[in-house]
């Protein structure tokens, strides 16, 4: 029998930038429940994003940063007669796009010194020109995928 298909709560466009995707990056921020907090510092990001980019619309921006860091192949372990084998898997989008936010976020908060915005305003410039932390994070998650493609036949 099949499982029930879950139904995802649609996120509301963030108000300033009239984008999901903004208020999805809002959430993925937030530290507990202080989200006028991570509403503040994305809209900082933004503000910087102007500044230091040079950019017009910096959720374009964002975008493009996040296209980059979108994972297509993960690995998920899976066990068989006794021994635990990687199994390379396409990622479902909704998915790619949680690990791209995820990962964006984490290389900003791994950095020292400055204030949030402004790390993560660093990251988000690297990650659209295809260097920093989070692209690192998807090639080595590729490479191990690739490497392990001898195991695709576990597949469930």
């Amino acid at each position: 029998m099949r499982r029930k298909i879950k139904n995802r709560k649609v996120v509301a466009p963030d108000m300033v930038f009239n984008s999901p995707r903004v208020a999805k990056f809002t959430n993925y921020l937030m530290l507990s429940g202080e989200k006028s907090i991570a509403r503040s510092v994305v809209h900082d990001t933004f503000e910087l994003l102007k500044e230091k980019a040079k950019v017009t619309d910096p959720v374009a921006f964002l975008e493009t940063a996040l296209k980059n860091t979108t994972p297509l192949m993960e690995v998920r372990s899976r066990r068989v007669g006794g021994a635990n084998y990687q199994v390379p898997r396409e990622v479902r989008p909704a998915r790619q796009l949680a690990l791209s936010m995820k990962w964006i976020i984490e290389a900003a908060r791994s950095k020292k010194g400055a204030n949030m915005y402004k790390k993560l305003a660093d990251e988000i410039i690297s990650a659209a020109k295809n260097e920093g932390e989070a692209v690192k994070k998807k090639e080595n998650t590729h490479k191990m995928a690739e490497a392990n493609k001898a195991f695709a036949h576990f597949t469930w």
